[in-house]
């Protein structure tokens, strides 16, 4: 158990000022618009999953004032409030009024830290236009509260708290941004909120977090005591797992392995790797450590069990992803970890590599070993992967040699456009012939492409990709995009940055735009991560009065137009419901759907890859039991066009 006599006003070390920050703050919380407010929140929410991760506190409660406060409160030993002999202040102010000053600093105070940028809590009191701390320690409660960055007092001990302390004892910050910095907005993403909190309780197991959304009246806790292997059981929830999951611990000097690993049937993979509390989603040393383990696990498994002549070419790392759902998760001392890529999310401490590859490869040739019937459903899992794969690259190999992925010979009912920069080259994949012609004779062609499907798209979600390639609509797709498809695909060759659904507005229509969403994401996912897919929004409605034509995009759009119309004129009003899109004439759809002075598109985001990766297995997959629970649940939501 960790000391709590060592964390006193010797542990906190002052590196720089804070002057800098309000002049530069895009330098210290990346942007200063919404994700620059989220930014503030999760460092305050850092300090104490600090206190949790050094083993001291319980509990965090984030509670989001309709004052436009962020008020945050924990359990743990409570920010010192003695004075520092060498600079004559608090403690307490120095944490609060000088840049990367900290207990994270100063090794013995704090082992591991969960902030990615780590600077600190002075930097929000910087960009508050108001900022209050408390601190309760043996019964006592002391506070300050500053002004943009300034102390408009010494720190105090008080008789009560103003910000309602909940706790024996702990520390209390509540802010509120500084509108002249933040000039967009002082609310933060709550949903993103949601996400990270949640994440970092699997990570610190038995901690209890609490969001208290008071303008909402929204209220969620996380409570996980499984860590890891809590997470795992959620990324797997709804599909068919081969066997019950593997977990692995090791200590290696001050770093901690945890890595938890389970095959499920899909043909996807969901693996997740972290550093302390950070999601490191560009990977790192610690992924290709797993990755170099697992494989070659397998393949000595492999080896040993099989005939040289059952074995066939060795297992690759492609092979051993398809159904595999794992967690890396690295625990190490914060003043020793080393970022690359552009976000810091990607670990690049070398040493790292190693530890994890001996930890998973040791700890998995013996439980191959102890556990033959889990490792033959594994391998037999694994050796019908790479079938699979050999059976697609065979397939795009074939293709390749007609020269049809390269963009030599593009489809024959591909309306290209003139525009050779992708920058500004758009493409509608339009549904059925018919709409399709009329989008061609609609369209711009200097810019806009147009691609009619014919019927519905192959189901992708459980698709290897030779499947894929052999249906023609999904081929001519590939084509089209020019930039292949698979593991070799390049994404720089993309031939339009614009990529628009446009289906009619019936079911059909939405169950195809539904089946060309799962290819995108399964195997185009690329095309959404960088802001290039859209759908587009045909008018629902055609009213007319005389020679006076309105459209609109909804049913209480219209009824707003049928009663001001009606409230203008008497003459009779006609309404149109449009079911699809070629009931318009080339210039209605011009002028309605693909105008870019008055058309409107939904750009198709991914916000939580985890969830979504749920949404699509439980909709399209083959497992009908959650699907069917979810259409039971979900029922009275239903919009019926009837």
């Amino acid at each position: 158990m960790p000391n709590q006599s060592d964390y006193n006003a010797q542990s906190i070390v002052v590196l720089e000022g804070l002057e800098p920050v309000r002049k530069r703050p895009g330098m210290y919380i990346g942007t200063t618009s919404q994700a620059g407010v989220n930014h503030c929140l999760n460092e305050i929410i850092d300090n104490s999953i600090d206190e949790a991760l050094a083993g001291f506190a319980t509990k965090a409660h984030i509670i989001i004032e309709p004052t436009g406060y962020f008020t945050v409160f924990d359990d743990g030993r409570g920010i010192p409030v003695d004075v520092v002999p060498k600079y004559k202040v608090s403690a307490l102010e120095l944490v609060m009024t000088r840049l990367h000053a900290g207990g994270k600093f100063n090794q013995g105070a704090y082992k591991i830290s969960g902030g990615l940028h780590g600077v600190g809590a002075s930097v929000v009191n910087a960009l508050s236009d108001h900022f209050i701390v408390e601190v309760k320690q043996n019964n006592k409660f002391y506070r300050q509260e500053y002004k943009r960055g300034k102390p408009l007092a010494k720190v105090a001990q008080v008789k009560s708290s103003i910000l309602g302390f909940p706790y024996a004892q702990g520390t209390a910050v509540s802010f509120f941004p500084d509108k002249s910095i933040f000039t967009e907005t002082i609310e933060i993403n709550y949903l993103q909120l949601k996400k990270q909190l949640k994440e970092r309780a699997y990570l610190i197991k038995n901690v209890f977090f609490k969001i208290e959304n008071r303008k909402t009246l929204d209220h969620t806790a996380f409570f996980f005591d499984g860590g890891i292997m809590s997470l795992l059981n959620d990324l797997n929830r709804g599909k068919k797992t081969f066997h019950e999951p593997i977990y692995i611990q090791k200590n290696n000097g001050d770093k901690e392995v945890e890595v938890a690993i389970q095959y499920n049937d899909s043909l996807n993979e969901n693996v997740y790797s972290f550093v302390n509390v950070i999601n490191t989603q560009e990977g790192g040393t610690h992924l290709t450590g797993f990755r170099i383990a697992l494989t070659k696990a397998i393949n000595t498994y492999a080896k040993r069990e099989l005939s040289e002549k059952d074995t066939g070419d060795p297992l690759t790392g492609e092979d051993v992803k398809e159904g595999l759902t794992a967690i890396v998760y690295v625990k190490m001392p914060s003043t020793n970890l080393q970022f690359e890529g552009q976000t810091k999310t990607k670990l690049g401490n070398s040493e790292v590599q190693a530890i994890v590859q001996q930890a998973v490869g040791e700890y998995l040739d013996v439980y191959f070993e102890e556990n033959p019937k889990v490792a033959r459903e594994i391998l037999g899992k694994i050796m019908l992967a790479q079938k699979a794969r050999l059976a697609a690259k065979a397939a795009k190999e074939a293709v390749l040699r007609k020269g049809a992925l390269e963009g030599a010979s593009l489809p024959g009912k591909l309306a290209d456009c003139s525009e050779r920069d992708p920058v500004k080259s758009e493409l509608f994949i339009v549904e059925g012939n018919s709409a399709g012609g009329t989008a061609k004779q609609g369209r711009n062609r200097r810019f806009q492409a147009i691609l009619p499907l014919r019927g519905k798209v192959l189901n992708t979600e459980r698709a290897y990709l030779d499947k894929v390639l052999a249906f023609k609509e999904i081929k001519d797709l590939v084509i089209a995009f020019g930039m292949g498809i698979g593991e070799t695909i390049d994404y720089k060759k993309l031939r339009y940055h614009k990529v628009v659904i446009m289906t009619d507005a019936d079911v059909d229509g939405e169950h195809i735009r539904t089946l060309l969403l799962t290819f995108f994401f399964r195997h185009m996912p690329s095309i959404i991560q960088n802001g290039h897919l859209f759908i587009a929004q045909p008018p629902l409605f055609k009213i007319q009065q005389g020679k006076k034509i309105q459209y609109a995009y909804a049913e209480d759009e219209k009824e707003k137009m049928v009663k001001s119309l009606g409230k203008l004129i008497t003459a009779p009003i006609s309404v149109q419901r449009y079911k699809g899109l070629g009931e318009m004439n080339p210039e209605q759809l011009w002028e309605t759907t693909m105008n870019p002075e008055n058309r409107i598109l939904k750009q198709v985001t991914i916000d939580d890859m985890q969830e979504s990766d749920h949404v699509f297995a439980m909709l399209m997959g083959d497992e009908v039991p959650p699907r069917k629970k979810f259409i039971v649940t979900h029922a009275k939501m239903a919009n019926l066009d009837l």
